[in-house]
């Protein structure tokens, strides 16, 4: 068994470390982050965003913060982020989505 962490590891890793500052509760215990998929040959992450209401006033800052800590890992090239669950979900989900991380 090798002692480096895979590359999705990392990831879990570090979305405990993303908090949500009207809970103070990290993103991966909330549930924000679904259906994690992690391609480690391309470094592709694909995931679905929920934030935590519909009208979530911090959804945009928390799916930027989600992504940049993905990005910050080695080895992540490219992020595929959905957002659901949200009254404005497909435009989040393309704003989110224009800049590659």
């Amino acid at each position: 068994m090798s002692l480096e962490a895979t590359l999705r590891e990392q990831i879990l890793l570090r979305l405990v470390q993303v908090i949500d500052p009207e809970t103070g509760v990290d993103v991966l215990r909330m549930q924000l982050v679904e259906d994690l998929e992690v391609d480690e040959a391309t470094g592709t992450v694909s995931y679905r965003f929920r934030p935590s209401s519909p009208l979530c006033p911090l959804a945009l800052s928390l799916a930027t913060d989600i992504k940049h800590a993905i990005a910050g890992i080695p080895g992540v090239h490219q992020q595929h982020i959905t957002v659901t669950n949200y009254v404005r979900a497909e435009d989040l989900t393309q704003i989110i989505n224009q800049d590659e991380a």
